[in-house]
């Protein structure tokens, strides 16, 4: 895989998948002008979404977040920007963690509910978001997303 900083990953958390936004989301990123290069649809095992979120292992939140993010399907993309600030980008369309201190019209105000329940996630360095790939997208399907 192309290790660029014009790549990254979003996840459609599963409180978005239950408010049927998926097309919304993956329309507001398309309509900012980025590519979706690789999609699917899955639930994570408890196993991989503790390897997801390993970074937060030590900390409080650690089980609930794994709990909700294995709740129900989420929908998993990689998307591209055309410059290599596509991560600061995506963060700043997706908004604050929190719900309720996001910006209006960015993803998270529109439509997430609290701190867990914030409809998506979005990887927050290059780092990450090779590590979180490799979660979501097996080697194969990284390979052919990617050729």
């Amino acid at each position: 895989m192309n290790n660029d900083a014009s790549r990254t990953l979003i996840l459609i958390k599963p409180d978005a998948v239950k408010k049927n936004a998926i097309g919304a989301i993956l329309k507001r990123f398309e309509d900012e002008g980025f590519k979706i290069k690789m999609l699917k649809m899955l639930r994570l095992s408890k196993e991989d979404a503790k390897e997801f979120y390993s970074v937060h292992s030590s900390k409080p939140f650690f089980n609930e977040l794994v709990d909700f993010i294995t709740s129900g399907p989420i929908v998993a993309a990689v998307i591209e920007g055309n410059s290599n600030d596509t991560i600061a980008r995506v963060r700043s369309i997706i908004g604050a963690t929190d719900p309720r201190k996001a910006e209006k019209g960015t993803i998270r105000y529109m439509y997430g509910t609290n701190i867990t329940e914030n409809a998506v996630h979005a990887s927050d360095s290059l780092d990450s978001f090779l590590r979180e790939v490799k979660v979501i997208f097996k080697d194969y399907e990284i390979n052919q997303g990617f050729s």
